[in-house]
């Protein structure tokens, strides 16, 4: 199977896109500020010790302990692209009910899944729900396996120019 450029183009777009609604969503409300759930402040103070960024370890060790938007955009992909519209209605739900059992204080996640899905649903006349699933792989790939060190730095730099921390 050959991929073509504009298949490629829509996925690079889509991954864009996600990465942007994620991170953005994170950090307005506040995960490089402080630890929100247990085990972030464990993951921002080892990533620190590495030569990382304290704050964007905050905002790593956030989304590894609790559903936040990156989780909500994943979700929300994944069930636009099965059930529709209502479909991603129904993972920002669940993302809602995954931070409540997590004692999450946040909305983040709840609000990623929204966003995702009202975003999906714009672009739905152009490209294809399927590309926002692999975007969204892609774009957390970036951010929680590339390079932790690098990812904390940027999401770091991200959370002071957004006046976050």
């Amino acid at each position: 199977m050959e991929i073509s450029w504009v298949e490629l183009l829509k996925l690079l777009i889509t991954t864009g896109v996600c990465w942007i609604n994620f991170v953005v969503i994170d950090t307005y409300f506040g995960l490089p500020k402080k630890p929100g759930v247990s085990g972030a402040e464990v993951i921002g103070k080892t990533l620190e010790k590495l030569g990382g960024n304290i704050n964007g370890g905050y905002f790593m060790g956030n989304i590894v302990c609790s559903p936040d938007a990156s989780a909500g955009t994943l979700m929300a992909s994944i069930f636009y692209y099965l059930m529709g519209f209502k479909g991603g209605l129904i993972a920002a739900l669940l993302i809602f009910l995954g931070n409540r059992l997590c004692n999450d204080p946040g909305y983040a996640g709840t609000v990623g899944a929204f966003s995702a899905t009202v975003i999906i649903h714009l672009f739905s006349g152009f490209i294809e729900p399927k590309y926002f699933l692999g975007g969204m792989v892609i774009a957390i790939f970036t951010i929680q396996g590339l390079y932790h060190v690098g990812a904390s730095k940027v999401l770091g730099y991200i959370g002071k120019k957004l006046g976050m921390i």
